[in-house]
């Protein structure tokens, strides 16, 4: 089996990541940890630098508890909801991982909500952590 965490080093992150390395031990899955950044003018070399911190961190984490793990920083210019849908297809994940957290409505209209669109979209279950 093949899992994907949406990370970004947030505690909901953190703990859709605690959720899938349960999930990894008991179906003997591997773990694909991602973060997504937009790019262009809105990424800094510290965002990039915070980003490749994190992934550090699940990596060592998931290794500690023997699950085999791949990271992935992905900088595509798109949001990371669709970041994430579209990496699920290509690598044919069997279910996602993602935090979410709670938004006031006008909140999820102007900046959207990538967890929305990866529960709406990807091609496989998806379990939402709060």
């Amino acid at each position: 089996m093949k899992f994907l965490v949406g990370y970004d080093g947030s505690p909901q992150s953190k703990d859709a990541l605690d959720l899938a390395k349960k999930h990894a031990l008991a179906f003997k899955a591997k773990i694909f940890v991602v973060t997504s950044l937009f790019g262009e003018k809105d990424t800094t070399p510290r965002d990039i630098e915070q980003a490749e911190e994190g992934l550090e961190y699940a990596k060592r984490n998931l290794a500690d508890s023997g699950i085999e793990a791949e990271t992935h920083l992905l900088v595509h210019g798109v949001t990371p909801g669709e970041d994430l849908v579209e990496f699920a297809k290509e690598k044919e994940i069997d279910q996602i991982f993602v935090g979410v957290k709670k938004v006031s409505p006008v909140g999820k209209m102007i900046f959207g909500s990538n967890a929305r669109h990866v529960i709406l979209n990807a091609p496989c279950p998806v379990l939402s952590v709060k």
